[in-house]
């Protein structure tokens, strides 16, 4: 004898509630990656903004290295000074090949003018390394005794640092065979509060050699 046969009844309100959990359940997803897109977009935000103050920081670490520069070569070690005497007329002798190194070095971070096919110093010497032991570089103060804070909060992570490279150079109207005037370039790099982030800048330097005369 068979059993007779039982219907199973489905009620609608249990297929309501299967929908409304799947529903429930694309909203969260939907609100979810939403929330994803909101967050690695403000992310983003900050990086670019971050990375926008450090180019700035580091151009004016850049900028303040060259004026540094330009008082260096003014003599602004003394006039009496060992330094100063690099960049009288006929002192440019003793700039280096590949630049002076060495923190007790007069001639630090002077370049001689590099003869062809050999690179410019800039293009040479390592302007971003660390320490400054055995650099051929010349770190912001040096020989001018400014001042410039580092290495705290949005300041420049290191100092900035130059070096100097002799070029030659006859003022227009001057004999060719006459004594070459001084005339410098200047490349200097400055790092922001990420010391990764740097800008390099680069300036030529005229400078006066008599009384009234202009750079």
């Amino acid at each position: 004898m068979t059993a007779p046969l039982q219907r199973v009844r489905y009620l609608p309100w249990l297929r309501q509630r299967g929908s409304a959990l799947v529903l429930t359940m694309a909203t969260m997803l939907v609100l979810m990656l939403v929330g994803v897109a909101a967050m690695r977009t403000a992310i983003n935000a900050e990086k670019s903004a971050r990375g926008e103050r450090d180019h700035l920081l580091a151009l004016q670490a850049a900028e303040a290295a060259l004026l540094d520069a330009e008082r260096d070569i003014d003599g602004a070690a003394g006039a009496t000074s060992p330094r100063a005497a690099l960049f009288a007329p006929g002192g440019g002798a003793l700039f280096a090949e590949g630049c002076g190194s060495g923190v007790g070095n007069p001639g630090l971070g002077l370049c001689a003018p590099a003869l062809p096919p050999a690179a410019p110093a800039w293009q040479r010497v390592q302007l971003d390394q660390d320490g400054a032991g055995e650099a051929r570089f010349v770190e912001y103060g040096r020989f001018t005794a400014a001042a410039m804070p580092v290495g705290a909060g949005m300041l420049p992570a290191r100092l900035p640092r130059y070096i100097i490279e002799q070029i030659p150079y006859v003022r227009a109207g001057v004999d060719a065979s006459s004594q070459a005037a001084l005339f410098y370039r200047i490349t200097a790099i400055g790092f922001g509060a990420n010391p990764n982030h740097c800008v390099v800048l680069q300036s030529y330097y005229l400078k006066p050699v008599g009384a009234g005369e202009r750079a």
